[in-house]
């Protein structure tokens, strides 16, 4: 009897522990704002051994990397560079050496050299969309043969500009 008295005062005990037992709910609200933004990387340009005496024109590709997030517009734009012969003409493009002397070259949006990168009307790369992934923009690099510059290692600035 004695176990049977036991296990009724452990029943009751735990029935009436469960028995005021009770719940509540609500919702909770989690928000967030995500801002349309983008970022860029570049890979240079970077032209082999220039022999103006080849006979054809040296080219080269580089690019731009843009990563914008999902459904963000934006548009690349180039400078003329740090060497420019007129200021802001993209068509006077050159590198620099040896403090004076400059090696003319350009910067195209397409592998057929016919659109010219800039920072205006229509040099600029207009209509591109961030689907949230790394997208990569070629520039393709021409310096014309038959430019009987002085030797030296040449090198120029771009400045690259996305506007999102």
């Amino acid at each position: 009897m004695k176990i049977q008295s036991k296990l009724l005062a452990m029943l009751l005990i735990l029935s009436a522990s469960t028995a005021h037992a009770a719940t509540a709910t609500g919702n909770l609200s989690v928000t967030a704002t995500v801002s349309g933004t983008c970022t860029l990387t570049t890979t240079p340009v970077a032209f082999a051994t220039y022999d103006p005496a080849a006979g054809t024109d040296d080219t080269a590709t580089g690019a731009v990397t843009v990563t914008c997030t999902s459904g963000t517009g934006y548009t690349v734009s180039l400078d003329a560079g740090a060497n420019e012969l007129t200021p802001g003409d993209i068509t006077t493009r050159r590198m620099l050496a040896n403090t004076s002397d400059y090696l003319p070259y350009q910067l195209y949006q397409d592998s057929g050299h016919t659109t010219a990168w800039g920072d205006t009307g229509g040099a600029i790369l207009t209509g591109q969309t961030g689907n949230g992934s790394a997208q990569t923009i070629d520039v393709y690099g021409v310096i014309v043969k038959n430019q009987y510059v002085a030797a030296g290692s040449y090198v120029d600035t771009v400045v690259v500009t996305v506007t999102y």
